[in-house]
């Protein structure tokens, strides 16, 4: 029963993190740059109201738990052969994109959570110290966006493909 359960949180939490992750990669961040004030609100209200980057997070971090936890039993404490078989490698593989991504898409969360909170108090234009919070938030969401989202499909791609690899 423990098996199935973390194999349950783990999947269904990872579904959730990394769909979320392109989501907001592809389609939600683009909109939001696109639109101009409307989508600094609609940002606003994502991350100020919803605290979108605390679901995330949560849902990131059961994932890297029950993964964890999973690994942990199925290589014996880590000390099996079994982290030497092809399905061992490839699920420590994907853990390791898994780990990266969830670093770079806690330095992403954490960005965006600071922007909806900056742009919560700004009233009418930015100050001179505003925008320039603004703009290096910004660039630090436009360089760890990338790498997270190329982590997170690398983690999934080997994460489902483990169980047939053979070195």
């Amino acid at each position: 029963i423990l098996l199935l359960v973390l194999r349950l949180v783990h999947i269904l939490a990872a579904i959730v993190w990394g769909g979320g992750a392109l989501i907001m990669e592809f389609f939600i961040g683009r909109t939001i740059n696109a639109t101009g004030e409307t989508g600094q609100k609609f940002a606003q209200h994502l991350m100020n109201v919803l605290r979108m980057h605390k679901f995330m997070t949560g849902a990131a971090l059961a994932t890297v738990l029950a993964g964890s936890w999973l690994y942990w039993i199925d290589s014996n404490g880590f000390s099996s052969a079994w982290m030497t078989s092809g399905a061992g490698i490839g699920f420590g593989i994907g853990a390791v994109f898994g780990l990266i991504a969830f670093v770079f898409g806690a330095i992403f969360g954490g960005s965006n959570a600071k922007l909806g909170e900056l742009g919560a108090q700004i009233k009418g234009k930015p100050t001179a110290e505003q925008l320039a919070q603004i703009q290096a938030l910004q660039k630090r969401i436009k360089t760890v966006s990338p790498i997270h989202v190329t982590c997170m499909i690398l983690a999934m791609i080997f994460m489902a493909t483990a169980r047939y690899f053979s070195f």
